[in-house]
């Protein structure tokens, strides 16, 4: 960790921010895997340990992005099917959401049900656009589930959080400067803390980063790519819930060039990937 990255930590904590520790299920699997000496038995029964994980890590496997894992039916054929080192990267997702608690996360439902969606068509457009991007489903997952999670730290810390900010519903965000202004530290920023507190990849933190931009790929390298991949995601779940992104208009044409699209390709391609997302049953 950077002397900056520490700088900000200790900031957030004079603030009194909490970043929210790894579930013992997810240390326990990165000791297992950095042993080397693992199989998909040893894996699903470190996995097992955690019910709500368990429960989530289903729900993201029989997402579309994961069609042949449908059908599973144990943790051990989903590790088959999907492979050891993608499924542990979806265990880190669903960890975040149990990480903050049984309470937190029913008071955080229509948050999570935002980020599932997002996360959902991330990976769908990740493995359509695989050849192009060079970004796998998994990743485009994690960093879909990730990208917004400075949010709920922020509502645990601030309990007016939600209130001045008008987050009312699951189609409204934080707008950076509002939080600046109103609580002197932005969800992105938190969101990038959270996912290097957590050792996800390099170029998942800084999607997290920057996720409300398109910044140039000299500057973030690989992760200007999720990024895109991020935004289209959001983008089709605001189009899906018939509300206006008014960020779409100003990075739109970027995201599409950079999955390798034509502007007069949007519509259709917004309905090829709503099309597989509501085809979940």
């Amino acid at each position: 960790m950077s002397i900056d990255e520490k700088q900000a930590l200790e900031q957030l904590a004079r603030q009194g921010v909490k970043l929210p520790p790894q579930p013992r299920v997810l240390v326990e699997l990165q000791q297992l895997l950095s042993s080397d000496d693992y199989d998909a038995r040893a894996v699903a029964r470190v996995i097992g340990h955690d019910p709500g994980i368990v429960a989530l890590l289903y729900k993201a496997a029989r997402s579309p992005a994961f069609a042949r894992a449908r059908n599973a039916q144990s943790l051990e054929q989903i590790l088959m099917v999907v492979g050891i080192k993608q499924v542990f990267n979806l265990v880190q997702a669903a960890a975040l959401a149990t990480a903050l608690g049984d309470q937190a996360r029913r008071a955080f439902e229509v948050f999570w049900s935002r980020a599932h969606e997002i996360a959902q068509m991330a990976a769908i457009v990740a493995a359509d656009r695989v050849s192009v991007c060079n970004v796998f489903p998994d990743q485009a997952y994690l960093a879909g589930i990730f990208h917004e999670c400075g949010v709920p730290v922020l509502m645990l810390r601030f309990p007016q959080y939600c209130a001045k900010l008008h987050l009312d519903d699951a189609t409204c965000w934080p707008d950076l400067s509002a939080e600046d202004e109103k609580f002197d530290v932005d969800h992105c920023s938190v969101g990038y803390l959270v996912a290097r507190h957590w050792g996800l990849p390099d170029f998942v933190c800084d999607a997290i980063r920057f996720h409300h931009d398109l910044p140039e790929e000299k500057t973030v390298g690989a992760s200007v790519t999720l990024v895109a991949i991020i935004q289209a995601a959001s983008h089709f779940y605001h189009r899906l819930h018939d509300v206006d992104d008014p960020l779409w208009q100003k990075i739109g044409p970027r995201v599409l060039t950079e999955l390798g699209l034509g502007p007069d390709e949007e519509k259709d391609y917004y309905e090829q990937i709503t099309g597989r997302f509501l085809d979940r049953t």
